[in-house]
């Protein structure tokens, strides 16, 4: 995969209170302090309803080596609650060599490995890292935000066009057998976001692979 980073900016972590939850932190992964093996088996259990739809995504039952190599081909961060990691996402910049057309288009970011703990699901957790993401992409000169989901998972894809993304194609990745929706939405702050302190800021400093 070919990807074009980008140095780490201001809002890299964030805190914000979330109603019902308290205290949520989206913050970088930290592999001095956090688990690969740990984020590996989360997305193990957010992907598992997928995959009893016969929907076996990567996530489903990838080794903990495949998702780090995922994780280190952009910027990883994971959604803290009383100090647990209770979700993930994976941000990219423009990958010129992916087979979905709209992840080689200048201008877009790309959404991976995103799930958040089942237990945790429904409580604002996705949306947070969702209005995080939109900001990382705008503040690096990105115009839209892309991800893709299975097309025959039509709670997800609801889900996903509530949260502003609009359909723009549909892909067969090679080794799945099943159609992939490939969704997009304008990169920017979200009314969420705004909502959010930020923690910290490293300006100008460039992200650990």
């Amino acid at each position: 995969m070919s990807t074009q980073r980008a140095p780490q900016r201001q809002h890299d972590r964030i805190i914000c209170n979330q109603p019902g939850i308290g205290r949520l932190v989206l913050r970088r992964f930290d592999p001095q302090r956090d688990s690969w093996e740990f984020l590996t088996q989360l997305l193990h259990r957010a992907f598992a309803r997928l995959a009893s739809l016969g929907l076996h995504c990567a996530c489903v039952d990838q080794a903990a080596s495949a998702t780090r190599q995922r994780a280190l081909a952009g910027d990883c961060f994971v959604a803290v609650c009383n100090g647990r990691i209770v979700g993930t996402m994976t941000l990219e910049g423009r990958d010129g060599a992916s087979p979905c057309e709209q992840y080689r288009q200048r201008g877009v970011a790309s959404l991976h490995q995103f799930g958040i703990e089942p237990a945790w699901q429904s409580r604002g957790i996705g949306r947070a890292l969702l209005a995080f993401a939109g900001q990382w992409a705008a503040t690096r000169g990105f115009t839209q935000l892309a991800l893709d989901t299975p097309f025959p998972a039509a709670q997800l894809v609801a889900f996903y066009r509530s949260q502003g993304f609009s359909l723009v194609d549909v892909v067969r990745f090679a080794g799945r057998d099943y159609d992939s929706a490939i969704l997009s939405k304008p990169a920017g702050a979200s009314p969420l976001f705004g909502r959010m302190q930020p923690a910290f800021a490293h300006a100008g400093a460039t992200a650990a692979r």
